[in-house]
């Protein structure tokens, strides 16, 4: 069974507060999902919906074809992992992971068991002892272990240092290969781990801002950097992001396919084209005067 959603016209409302409005897009079984969006784009609040941790105002999810809405045989297959306030857990580690193996069919425990000792986590401690990090490091290794046909991540990793993380990408990325499935992804951590993506969603104040493959997205952005004047007038008419100059050198970013004929054009004036990464694509792209940082 393939565990594909499908999310049609999904809008969500808060009293007044309009938090998702009519969003649509598809996601395919087999796929890693990065979920971006400036803090109050919507990113939780979509998840949420997507686990039927809430219900959508308007509009339809489907999974594996039915609403996952109070569905228990939906629901059981779907991890939501994300930051959680454990001061009140005092259940030790190995208890809480005992409660995953009961309500996730596809719960793996050898594979549990290696990641406790990955991430070198213990066992009989309670988990409201655990240093922050740690309890990242439990959510991950619960999400991990679930095999759920959808694991969801909502930057339930933050609190990890860099290198725990690195192991946890890597991990992430081992397990994909080997059984494939959903992974979500939510993070403000474009840099360190766009080359995680399969897919990208963009959210902007409530709205899908795109969706794209990830090689097609950053393909769509490119620097243009040179003299000035020639620079002004090889972008006239281009959609810019950004522009910076020193002195008569001037470097543009522009949101355009990269084409034979750009490169031509770009050579001709002896201009350099260059590549832009995710996280300068998503951070101008997001940057408009609506564009708030406010949760």
């Amino acid at each position: 069974m393939t565990y594909n959603i499908e999310v049609n016209n999904l809008s969500l409302k808060y009293k007044n507060f309009e938090a998702l409005k009519d969003v649509s897009f598809k996601l395919e079984d087999g796929k890693i999902y990065g979920l971006l969006g400036r803090n109050g784009a919507g990113k939780t609040s979509l998840l949420s919906i997507l686990a039927s941790y809430r219900q959508q105002t308007a509009g339809s999810v489907k999974i594996a074809g039915a609403a996952p809405y109070e569905n228990a045989e939906i629901n059981q297959n779907i991890s939501f992992h994300f930051q959680t306030n454990y001061e009140e857990e005092t259940e030790k580690v190995k208890n809480m992971l005992s409660m995953v193996e009961e309500y996730r069919p596809n719960y793996d425990a050898e594979y549990a068991k290696y990641l406790v000792e990955l991430f070198k986590l213990p066992m009989n401690k309670n988990v409201n002892k655990l240093s922050k990090g740690m309890q990242s490091a439990l959510e991950v290794i619960m999400g991990l272990a679930s095999r759920s046909p959808i694991t969801i991540f909502d930057e339930s990793y933050l609190s990890m240092d860099a290198p725990t993380r690195v192991k946890f990408y890597n991990e992430l990325l081992k397990d994909q290969e080997n059984h494939p499935r959903i992974f979500i992804l939510s993070t403000h951590l474009v840099s360190e781990m766009d080359y995680l993506f399969d897919e990208v969603l963009i959210l902007d104040n409530g709205k899908l801002l795109l969706h794209e493959d990830y090689e097609t997205l950053i393909s769509r952005g490119m620097s243009i950097t040179g003299n000035a004047t020639d620079v002004d007038e090889f972008v006239k008419g281009r959609r810019i992001l950004s522009s910076q100059q020193l002195g008569k050198t001037k470097s543009v970013m522009i949101y355009e396919e990269r084409t034979e004929k750009i490169e031509n054009a770009a050579d001709s004036l002896g201009l350099e084209i260059g590549p832009i990464s995710l996280q300068d694509l998503f951070i101008h792209l997001t940057e408009t005067e609506d564009s708030h940082e406010s949760k």
